[in-house]
């Protein structure tokens, strides 16, 4: 896998704990996957980082437990046996709860959380732990106790901020009654989505005095077997009455219990996190990928080579250099002999132009097979999306498509083809080879020239003095020296004939090697980087995910 590249700063410093590092990992997880899975799936995780920021920053010292349940279930009469205080009405003064209480104990009352989570003024009340009669295993000092709308209203208004403060209460309370415990109501629209916090969620079974004393402990039973059927396993289950006292003293030692815990807060915070966390995972996955390999880059650029012609190319450019450097070193009158052979360049379309090779270059009139360079780039963002769900192979691929689709990389491809120099010059030893072989060729006809003119000389009287030239002197210098002109030549046509070869090696490996370099650069900008971008991404979510889910 590829370098990460920077992400959002962490929320909490490293000192925080735990569950801000979850937060951390949260954050993290759906500032990656923006623009890449559905905004609702993310819209969660967003709310969440937010409030759980809030809630840790106000306070870590109260415990949010929230009173939720139906009409009739006596959940106002709980809070004022909770509280020892008449606060919330009950029976016919009261028959739907259209308003959050809420009654804090310790002095000093909370008033940050009660504001930060809406509670009005006039619907907040401060128990003094002076006033506390409680035995010491049942004081609350340090909670807030909610008593929310009822569930099943018929306002909408009811429902709404009863769903507004579930989500921020540490501990939910269900409170539910001997008629109306196996409703479908509360059980689909509330326990069952929050199978998932069983650690924060608590069941009371009230008006437990209105079933026969013998049945009760059925009673209590049957309400646990409904709830752990609905997946909350695990979750105390209470019988209370809270008219006649009767399990009060239980539930308040139950929440004495999480309140000293000091947890319930950070426990409600990790479960919405994990929740979030899943949500998000359900859909964008968080499995570990492979990514972009070395192995895939080279192969990209390989195909795009290929598509382009490149070896062929190269090639050409070898043939064409080693025909050249034949004709510049070959004996020069039977160098329009390989002139007859076409140009290998030509054969492709290249007509290069020999009084303009130093600044020669492949012409605009090459093209690339543009289905051939979009087939290269699809097999890599295949490959590179191997374990990716939907959404992020998606995103993968619409990182590449405007360059593949778009024959944007086709055009770059094409221009790095026209860019790369031919340059047939040749060494310059060609060129010292090929001045050498007009002056043999010079010294080949004037040495046999002369001595030509010596035989001719011998039989015409009175003919001019050619005297060490002739045949009829031991040694005819003229002959030698046109047959050693004409000797060397011919070995250094041969000789030349093999060298170019090497040239021909020489000229095609460079070319191959710039049409090469060129094509890398452009598959890098156009398709690597991109698709690597987009990987980034994900393994940037995929670790968020990771560190939120613990």
């Amino acid at each position: 896998m590829t370098q990460l590249s920077d992400g959002p700063a962490p929320v909490y410093r490293d000192d925080v704990g735990e569950i801000g590092r979850k937060v951390d990992g949260l954050v993290a997880a759906a500032d990656a996957a923006h623009g890449r899975l559905p905004q609702s799936v993310l819209a969660a995780a967003d709310q969440l980082s937010g409030r759980a920021v809030e809630r840790l920053r106000l306070s870590g010292e109260h415990t949010i437990v929230a009173l939720a349940g139906a009409t009739g279930s006596g959940k106002s009469s709980l809070f004022n046996a909770l509280t020892d205080l008449d606060l919330a009405g009950v029976g016919l003064r009261r028959p739907t709860t259209s308003w959050a209480l809420a009654c804090a104990w310790g002095p000093d009352g909370a008033q940050g959380l009660l504001e930060w989570m809406g509670i009005p003024p006039r619907h907040q009340v401060s128990r003094m732990s002076m006033l506390d009669r409680s035995s010491e295993d049942t004081k609350l000092d340090g909670l807030v106790l909610l008593d929310l709308p009822d569930h099943d209203s018929t306002e909408v208004s009811h429902h709404v901020e009863m769903d507004r403060l579930v989500q921020y209460a540490d501990l939910i309370v269900w409170v539910l009654d001997p008629q109306k415990y196996a409703d479908a109501a509360i059980h689909d629209r509330y326990l069952r989505p929050m199978a998932s916090y069983n650690d924060v969620s608590l069941v009371v079974l009230n008006q437990i005095d209105r079933i026969p004393y013998e049945q009760r402990g059925r009673a209590v039973e049957d309400v646990r077997r409904i709830v752990a059927a609905g997946g909350m396993t695990d979750v105390p289950v209470i019988g209370v009455s809270a008219t006649r006292g009767d399990g009060v003293d239980d539930l308040r030692r139950e929440l004495a219990t999480r309140i000293r815990a000091r947890a319930s807060a950070k426990d409600r915070l990790g479960a919405d996190i994990r929740a979030a966390a899943e949500q998000i995972a359900a859909v964008g996955g968080r499995s570990n990928v492979p990514g972009v390999t070395e192995a895939d880059r080279d192969e990209l650029d390989r195909a795009l080579f290929d598509a382009v012609g490149g070896g062929q190319l190269a090639s050409a450019v070898g043939a064409s250099s080693r025909r050249r450097a034949v004709r510049l070193t070959g004996w020069p009158l039977t160098r329009w002999i390989g002139g007859l052979r076409k140009d290998p360049l030509s054969e492709l379309g290249l007509e290069v132009d020999e009084r303009e090779l130093e600044r020669s270059s492949l012409p605009d009139s090459i093209r690339p097979q543009r289905s051939a360079v979009e087939t290269s780039v699809r097999v890599f963002v295949e490959k590179a999306s191997v374990g990716l769900e939907r959404p992020w192979r998606d995103a993968v691929r619409v990182a590449s498509d405007a360059a593949a689709e778009g024959s944007q990389v086709a055009d770059a491809v094409e221009g790095a083809v026209a860019s790369t120099r031919i340059d047939l010059r040749g060494a310059a030893w060609l060129h010292l080879l090929n001045a050498l072989q007009w002056l043999l060729l010079a010294t080949t006809a004037g040495g046999l020239g002369l001595w030509l003119l010596g035989l001719l000389g011998m039989g015409i009287p009175d003919g001019p003095d050619v005297s060490g030239f002739g045949p009829a002197d031991g040694h005819p210098l003229s002959l030698v020296l046109g047959v050693a002109a004409l000797v060397a030549s011919g070995v250094i046509a041969l000789g030349t004939r093999l060298a170019s070869r090497f040239v021909a090696r020489s000229q095609a490996a460079r070319v191959e090697r710039e049409l090469r370099t060129a094509i890398g650069q452009v598959s890098a900008e156009l398709v690597v980087s991109p698709v690597e971008a987009e990987l980034q991404a994900y393994e940037r979510y995929r670790a968020g995910v990771v560190a939120a889910l613990g």
